[in-house]
């Protein structure tokens, strides 16, 4: 899991990475506002936002070498208010794949991976653990 602080709150770091998903091109496949449905609900908690992000091309890709790979498509990068600051939580696409063990997945894992990387970098200056 790559976890890091970023100096944004957490509508700009979704704003921020909506714009970078977009010009990459990537996909926006889901945009879920934690806050903002529990406000709905007149319940009051800190700001935690999900994007679900993947690109067609990719699915296809991920179906035709193991079917039952596509439970862990669309990637997914958590954005939360804690401790007073803003967390982005991000499992790599390689991780997600790992227990698959087919070469085959490990390689657009990583592929991935570098997508993702790139999107994540356009927050603040960071390093992979």
């Amino acid at each position: 899991m790559i976890r890091f602080a970023v100096s944004l709150s957490v509508d700009e770091a979704a704003d921020k990475l909506i714009a970078a998903i977009n010009a990459y091109p990537m996909g926006l496949v889901a945009h879920a506002n934690g806050q903002a449905n529990c406000a709905k609900k007149g319940i009051d908690v800190p700001a935690d936002q999900v994007l679900e992000v993947f690109r067609p091309d990719y699915a296809v890709k991920v179906w035709a070498v193991d079917k039952t790979a596509g439970i862990d498509i669309p990637l997914r990068i958590h954005l939360y208010e804690a401790d007073g600051r803003t967390w982005v939580a991000h499992r790599p696409a390689s991780d997600v794949f790992k227990p698959y063990a087919n070469p085959t997945l490990d390689a657009l894992g990583s592929e991935l991976d570098a997508i993702f990387n790139q999107l994540l970098a356009t927050l603040d200056a960071w390093k992979l653990p």
